[in-house]
């Protein structure tokens, strides 16, 4: 299973550690529910992107998960940030992240968030027909323009972003009308996006969003006049939460996108990819403690003393995933079990099915894979705070976000 862990975690007399920090000192140390982040996987995510598109500029989907300091980390492998809001850019400006190196997104952009992207000197990508003018209005210089080319994703259906009726981007006529409107404006429109998904297991979907793509920049060039110079092809890329998911490596996804589009664009183009949770998800691990274990109805349950509110995907998506006692990692499974959150939903299940040693009280269940899209859509749910992130390098591990306390949770309250 250390498969599914960051890269430099051990299984050393009997008890997990990641980045040379033993679980049972981070625990003691930093409390839990902990979020570890592995600098390590998180550099070799970053430089693996570098490799496989050395020319493109690579920009962290911050979605995923914003964080000012895995940001930083990022940022000096040469990776840029993928904003949709105005906390996101924050969260990149906190940074210093340089603008150029920001593309701001989102479907229903507001006035303060395009000043401040303009301000940010960051890239701009219209969502919408009545973006041009709101957009060139509010200073911004440089645009991408959205389309949706039409693309059914295998993936979840609340992750898929390309079909024709998805909330994002435009369609080839509506495309069309805002590069010639952004144009007249004197807007500097550098290139066209697209996004299929997210949680992407097959490359085929998005080659045929190349092709497409390709084809409406040539009825472009045909009608206005206009070729791109950036081509931005989204992101995406799925991870394994779990054994039984086996997504493409990052070098073998990225070569056949880039192979297509040099096929069907003669002219050199400046590639940009928006990777977020396969930069950052296989560089977490949460840790619990166990609380109650206890039968129901032939159901064996191990209580955690977290759950939805700090990782909502398996309610969300129905994401699955797979653990191990952290201070017990090296003894056999003697059954299985389900792990249960400490809120008050019976859909507050963790993981439905998990072969464990027998839990006891005290114990601490380690999960892999949740470096993306867990802190980030969490909650004060039943008004329990978030809990703690740190960074772990070389024996050491940092605070990178203090954990939150029920004053806190109180502190917007008159």
């Amino acid at each position: 299973m250390l498969e599914l862990f960051p890269i430099t975690a051990r299984v050393e007399r009997g008890e997990l550690s990641v980045g040379g920090v033993p679980a049972s000192r981070l625990v003691a140390e930093h409390g839990t529910p902990l979020l570890v982040l592995d600098e390590e996987t998180l550099r070799a995510q970053a430089r693996a992107y570098r490799a496989a598109a050395p020319d493109a500029l690579v920009v962290y989907g911050t979605k995923a998960f914003a964080n000012v300091e895995l940001l930083r980390v990022l940022a000096s492998e040469g990776i840029g940030a993928d904003v949709s809001t105005l906390g996101e850019l924050a969260f990149a400006v906190r940074a210093a992240i340089p603008g150029e190196r920001i593309v701001f997104h989102g479907n229903n952009k507001s006035d303060d968030e395009l000043r401040a992207a303009a301000d940010a000197g960051a890239t701009v990508v219209l969502d919408a027909p009545d973006e041009p003018d709101r957009t060139a209005a509010a200073g911004v210089r440089r645009v991408l323009v959205r389309l949706t080319p039409g693309v059914e994703a295998v993936t979840h259906e609340a992750i898929a972003t390309a079909h024709d009726s998805s909330k994002f981007g435009l369609s080839r006529d509506a495309a069309l009308a805002a590069i010639d409107r952004a144009r007249g404006l004197g807007l500097d429109v550098a290139g066209v996006h697209f996004h299929v998904g997210s949680q992407l297991a097959q490359i085929d979907e998005s080659l045929l969003a190349v092709d497409r793509l390709a084809a409406f920049c040539e009825q472009a060039r045909a009608e206005l006049g206009w070729t791109p110079s950036v081509v931005d092809l989204g992101g995406g890329l799925g991870v394994r939460h779990n054994r039984e998911e086996h997504p493409p490596e990052i070098d073998t996804w990225v070569a056949p996108l880039l192979e297509r589009l040099r096929e069907r664009w003669p002219e050199p183009v400046q590639v940009v990819l928006e990777p977020g949770r396969s930069l950052v998800s296989r560089a977490g691990v949460t840790l619990y403690e166990v609380g109650v274990v206890k039968e129901s109805g032939g159901v064996s349950y191990v209580a955690i003393d977290g759950g939805m509110s700090d990782n909502p995907r398996p309610q969300l998506y129905g994401a699955r995933y797979e653990a191990l006692l952290a201070n017990r990692a090296d003894e056999l499974v003697t059954g299985v079990y389900r792990v249960a959150g400490k809120h008050c939903e019976s859909g507050d299940v963790l993981i439905d099915a998990v072969e464990l040693p027998r839990p006891e009280r005290g114990d601490v269940l380690a999960v892999p894979a949740t470096g993306a899209y867990t802190l980030a859509l969490s909650s004060n749910y039943n008004g329990i705070p978030r809990p703690e992130v740190v960074l772990v390098r070389d024996g050491e591990a940092r605070t990178i976000r203090r954990r939150e306390t029920v004053d806190d949770v109180l502190a917007l309250e008159s």
